[in-house]
């Protein structure tokens, strides 16, 4: 008679075997890690994010109407108090973004680890309702940033974003409050607006149907095209804070001569221009 090797070796190896092939066990979501996270959504995790890249809130110049309404909004959410979600749209470049993140730190440096700063990415929309679940939880007030949002035609992951905004069941969590940045007032193209209108049955109800997006948004917040003597206080500010020392006039000049290379006035440009200025003249300074 044949002996019978053992089964506990070859189980052992079978075992080992499936763990290896086994995805990971994602990471456990510790809410007081940082101050700002970022959502992946195909692990079901809340990155920390040590350090935000970020602008300092008084060296953004020419939005200080916006500036103090959203601070302002901003500040009663971190308190406890009732806020709106807002929708800062317009012209690229002008600060959209940076403010949200500058006004996030402003707000903490006045009351530390007041507010938890979650940043979720366009395509990741879909995932909201998962993620609000898992914010629903922690104690900690919750900014929830979407940059960029826009929606294109055959995209309707819209629906979810207006649902989760205004219209679910359960509402959106008490300490969670959402900021979209777009250059679109209306998240939606233009093109996909007129389309909808040409081809429904009912064009008036089509449409209102893709613009009342927005209108789930409490706060609209428009950011425009700045004008010259704006887009060099931006310069001016962004090189005295760095200590790039260069004459008025050759500054203004130089700013100027870039502005006109790259065809538009913005943030964004000035910033450009003081990274290559800081470059020339040897200077480190902050990713901006």
């Amino acid at each position: 008679m044949t002996d019978t090797p053992p089964l506990e070796p070859l189980l052992r190896r079978i075992a080992d075997a499936l763990d290896r092939l086994a995805p990971p066990a994602p990471p456990k979501n510790d809410f007081d890690a940082a101050d700002a996270f970022v959502w992946h959504a195909e692990r079901g995790w809340l990155e920390p994010v040590p350090t935000v890249n970020r602008v300092d809130i008084d060296l953004l110049q020419g939005i200080e109407r916006v500036r103090d309404i959203l601070l302002e909004n901003t500040r009663r959410f971190a308190q406890g108090l009732p806020a709106n979600n807002v929708l800062l749209w317009g012209a690229r470049g002008m600060g959209k973004s940076s403010l949200v993140k500058a006004v996030h730190a402003a707000v903490n440096a006045a009351a530390p680890r007041s507010l938890v700063l979650v940043e979720i990415h366009r395509e990741d929309i879909p995932t909201l309702p998962r993620l609000l679940t898992l914010l629903r939880e922690t104690r900690r007030r919750c900014l929830l940033f979407c940059d960029d949002l826009s929606f294109d035609q055959q995209d309707a992951s819209y629906k979810s974003l207006k649902a989760v905004l205004d219209g679910g069941i359960e509402g959106r969590p008490a300490n969670v409050v959402l900021y979209a940045t777009s250059n679109r007032r209306h998240l939606l193209s233009r093109d996909m607006i007129e389309n909808e209108r040409s081809t429904a049955i009912n064009p008036g109800e089509a449409v209102e149907e893709k613009v009342s997006l927005s209108d789930r948004f409490g706060l609209w917040l428009g950011f425009h095209a700045c004008d010259q003597e704006t887009y060099h206080a931006m310069v001016r500010g962004y090189a005295g804070r760095y200590g790039l020392a260069m004459p008025a006039e050759q500054l203004r000049a130089e700013a100027s001569e870039w502005a006109i290379t790259r065809g538009a006035r913005s943030g964004r440009v000035a910033w450009q221009y003081i990274q290559d200025l800081a470059g020339r003249l040897g200077r480190q300074i902050g990713n901006g």
